[in-house]
């Protein structure tokens, strides 16, 4: 895997970015600077989760933001249930009436009757209006407040997070996961507020009726709740089973769209259909047994009505014939008990939809727990600008997934403005020592100084902005190419994008893109050719004026004729900035003021260009065997 990742980036074989079927660039650079194939974080399902109630805990802070709302929903859900509430005591009334039982009836009572019941209903949908449209507005609210600070969170985590999680799973989370929650946060509350009504006024009103029969009914209630809570537990895992299984199936899609170009070129089609169709087949595995779990929830529910309703035939039928309870009674009793049941199987319907916003909740939750490991510390200070001296003091690092040791001990002092060449076989540590300067990976011991400041206690933000980086992994945005220089510098004006474009040496073949400036570059900007990409990103550098400049083979992967422009745009760019420069083509690096070559992430030689040379050590033999393969 170190020789696929350094004849990708040295020219010898598929791009590095071609090469997503089997590893991502990331995990290319990593191989290459001694790193081993990282390991990707998967989720158990079987692993430990949080308690309902911890995510609960956990979700009530964004639905307290809204809680003037939610208290008038909660309102309108009660006037909700009035008419289910008044409608079996009405009924009650008129026939106990009819029977002789209390008031005559009349067709004035009966007319009053229907009135209060209008006026019920006129009240009852007024509430139901307000519910559906308000209260799920009050949802989406908090899913956009959750989304907002996952995406904050996401981009506080440093770069081994990234490595060990695939992009698809993370977009999952934040995008599918939350839909979800938008339900939940809207019915969750309504539903057990409603039943809670339901259940409680109904037990106080069939009690004063016959205390025995009452007690008769609701003593399937817990039974009930029992069975239910432990189907629930079934169902919520089968649920959390689909939520993962369908990151990896998006994870393998990503890779198959992402690498087309490799699977055309290497007729791939069939491994790529296999690879889909075994992830989708799990995928319908898991939810097939996801939909068993429903149904035994189902069926359980439904059974336990049958149970209720046959108390009622039973108890209540013998309880008439021995003149325990009215006839008006009974019916009260049937309609209440018709009214509970629905509302138990409304909680059981909802059941569904709460394990899904529970799984979004604590998939959510996964995120926001994952640790950041480089931060600002307590008394960080923004950096003081000063000339520019970079000091390397015993510096050694090891990536913490893995603890593999990339550098050691490595001291340096690179003067304001010094251009800095660092050269060695690949897997050498260049690029990490490189990313270790802007706080990418923090060190594992020593410490990095920039104008005597320790770059730990600076502010992660004042740091980053006085470094420019062009890597070799070019990243551009779907955007136009004139955001994409003025990336750095969101306030610059049209005329200091134009400037930095000429200096870049790429205005020339901006202006032959239809649109010019406007020209949309797509995603991963294939639009644009390697070299023109590097171009832009160089231009988007020198307008970021940054006082320190690393270049991380800026010019592999290019033809001669771009090369050279790219090395004036360079050379453009680094004038009186501290500057590191990796390059494989070592013809590049011969006017660093100081070349020091990596091997195994120790320094075994420095010196110039013409120093190393004269020593014919580790230099002089790559310089020689780099100018025969160019």
């Amino acid at each position: 895997l170190g020789e696929v990742a350094r004849r990708s980036r040295d020219g010898e074989g598929e791009p590095a970015e071609n090469i997503c079927n089997v590893l991502n660039r990331k995990d290319l650079k990593k191989i290459e600077n001694g790193g081993t194939m990282p390991k990707t974080k998967t989720n158990d399902p079987g692993a430990h989760h949080a308690s309902s109630g911890a995510l609960i805990r956990r979700f009530l802070p964004y639905l307290a933001n809204y809680k003037m709302v939610l208290c008038l929903d909660l309102f309108c859900a009660a006037l909700t249930t009035l008419c289910d509430i008044v409608l079996p005591k009405i009924m009650s009334t008129i026939t106990n009436a009819a029977m002789g039982v209390g008031i005559t009836l009349t067709a004035g009572i009966v007319l009053r009757l229907a009135a209060v019941y209008f006026v019920l209903r006129i009240i009852d949908g007024a509430a139901q209006y307000f519910m559906s449209g308000i209260g799920h507005i009050m949802g989406v609210h908090i899913e956009t407040d959750m989304r907002r600070d996952a995406f904050d969170h996401l981009l506080k985590l440093d770069h081994t997070y990234y490595n060990n999680t695939k992009v698809g799973t993370i977009m999952g989370r934040i995008t599918n996961d939350l839909f979800d929650v938008t339900e939940f946060a809207h019915h969750c509350p309504e539903e057990f507020f409603i039943a809670a009504i339901k259940i409680v006024v109904s037990f106080v009103i069939l009690c004063r009726a016959s205390v025995p029969l009452t007690l008769a009914v609701f003593a399937c209630v817990p039974l009930m709740g029992v069975v239910s809570v432990y189907l629930n537990g079934r169902l919520r895992a089968r649920f959390r089973q689909q939520r993962v299984q369908i990151g990896e199936l998006n994870s393998t899609i990503e890779d198959s769209l992402l690498g087309q170009g490799v699977v055309k070129a290497f007729a791939a089609e069939n491994e790529e259909r296999e690879k889909f169709a075994k992830g989708n087949r799990e995928f319908e595995e898991i939810k097939t047994l996801g939909y068993y779990a429903m149904g035994a929830f189902n069926t359980s529910t439904r059974l336990f009505d049958g149970l209720m309703y046959l108390v009622v035939i039973l108890a209540g039928g013998l309880s008439l014939v021995n003149g325990k309870i009215t006839a008006g009674d009974l019916v009260a009793y049937m309609l209440y008990v018709t009214t509970l049941i629905a509302t138990i199987r409304r909680i059981v319907e909802f059941a569904e939809q709460f394990q899904r916003g529970m799984t979004g909740i604590e998939r959510f939750a996964e995120i926001m727990d994952t640790p950041v490991t480089i931060g600002d510390a307590p008394d960080a200070v923004p950096l003081q600008s000063g000339p520019g001296d970079i000091r390397f003091e015993n510096v050694s690092f090891e990536y913490p997934d893995d603890h593999n040791k990339v550098l050691h001990d490595v001291s340096l002092d690179i003067r304001a403005g010094e251009r800095l060449a660092l050269v060695g076989a690949s897997g050498g540590g260049k690029t990490t020592l490189c990313n270790l300067i802007p706080r990418f990976y923090e060190v594992t011991s020593g410490r990095i100084l920039i104008d005597g400041q320790d770059i730990r206690r600076v502010t992660l933000k004042s740091l980053r902005q006085d470094i420019g980086i062009v890597q070799q992994d070019v990243f551009l945005f779907a955007d136009t190419v004139r955001e994409n220089i003025r990336y750095g510098r969101p306030d610059a004006s049209d005329a200091e994008v134009e400037a930095a474009a000429r200096a870049a040496r790429c205005d020339h073949f901006i202006h032959t893109l239809a649109g010019g400036y406007d020209f949309m570059i797509n995603e991963e900007g294939t639009n644009l050719s390697q070299g023109q990409r590097q171009l832009v990103t160089i231009a988007r550098a020198i307008l970021a004026d940054r006082p320190a400049l690393i270049l991380d083979e800026a010019t592999s992967n290019v033809d001669t004729r771009t090369e050279e422009l790219i090395q004036r745009a360079m050379d453009a760019l680094m004038q009186g900035r501290t500057s590191f420069v990796i390059a494989h083509r070592l013809s590049t690096v011969r006017n660093a003021d100081c070349i020091v070559v990596l091997e195994q992430g120790r320094i075994i030689e420095r010196g110039s260009h013409d120093e190393l040379i004269a020593k014919k050590g580790k230099y002089y033999q790559l310089y020689t065997g780099n100018l025969a393969e160019n």
